[in-house]
């Protein structure tokens, strides 16, 4: 029987490499994005602002007429906004929690309903949230976006615990710095002020999304099917140890 999967962020980055990778497995994806997502096979692309909750209910709405259970919901959607928190402007401050951790969890939320419909306690349902190595070693001059994924992360725990007598594992991954659209656009330092990305891991590179959703794919597999409400880093070292500059 072919799974399903709801997976938001999906035109870029981690997302985009998660609807191609689960899409090609033969997956039903339906790829939420506020910008467009192309039509491909297996792929059914819908517009969803994952800060707004109207938007959130009717692309969830849209999942519903097609399908009458997910087996999995990856949420990818994120933003990064930077600099001094001193000097954040409230409406900056205000959209990165809106996106990275409303959207988080109205997203969860309105797919409950179709998650529970498909789990079982024999095969679970599955849902994975994007936190970050910044939920777990923060840096200056991202401390809004730090904080939103930290916020994530706990989210990940309560929903996992919440949600485990309905036969749904709940994980969250920290991934280090990804080679994605999103780090590209603050990777100048002439642009970025006191802001740098992690940059290359004790392993000696960043990472590819595929890295990522490698960790993805295991979490949707029978291998976790007894791991839950857990943040797993995926930073290639990243946040076990700090490296004085010059050295490693």
């Amino acid at each position: 029987m072919t799974k399903t999967v709801a997976i938001t962020g999906a035109a870029s980055g981690i997302g985009k490499a998660a609807m191609q990778r689960l899409a090609s497995q033969g997956w039903e994806v339906f790829a939420l994005d506020v910008a467009r997502v192309a039509v491909a096979p297996n792929v059914t692309p819908l517009v969803c602002d994952v800060s707004d909750a109207a938007s959130v209910a009717t692309a969830f709405d849209r999942v519903a007429a097609r399908t009458p259970k997910l087996d999995a919901l990856i949420c990818c959607a994120g933003i990064l906004r930077i600099g001094p928190l001193a000097e954040m402007a409230v409406e900056e401050f205000d959209r990165v929690f809106a996106v990275n951790t409303r959207g988080t969890w109205l997203c969860a939320r309105a797919a409950f309903p179709l998650l529970k419909a498909a789990a079982r306690a024999d095969q679970p349902a599955r849902v994975v949230f994007l936190s970050s190595v910044a939920a777990l070693r923060p840096k200056i001059s991202s401390g809004a976006y730090a904080a939103s994924k930290a916020a994530v992360s706990q989210l990940t725990r309560v929903i996992g615990v919440e949600w485990a007598e309905h036969a749904i594992l709940v994980n969250a991954l920290a991934p280090g710095t990804v080679d994605t659209p999103m780090i590209r656009a603050v990777s100048d330092p002439a642009k970025a002020g006191r802001y740098r990305p992690s940059g290359a891991s004790p392993i000696g590179r960043i990472a590819t999304a595929d890295d990522v959703v490698d960790v993805i794919g295991f979490l949707l597999s029978d291998a976790a099917r007894y791991v839950t409400g857990t943040t797993i880093p995926v930073d290639g070292g990243t946040q076990a140890a700090f490296v004085p500059p010059g050295e490693g």
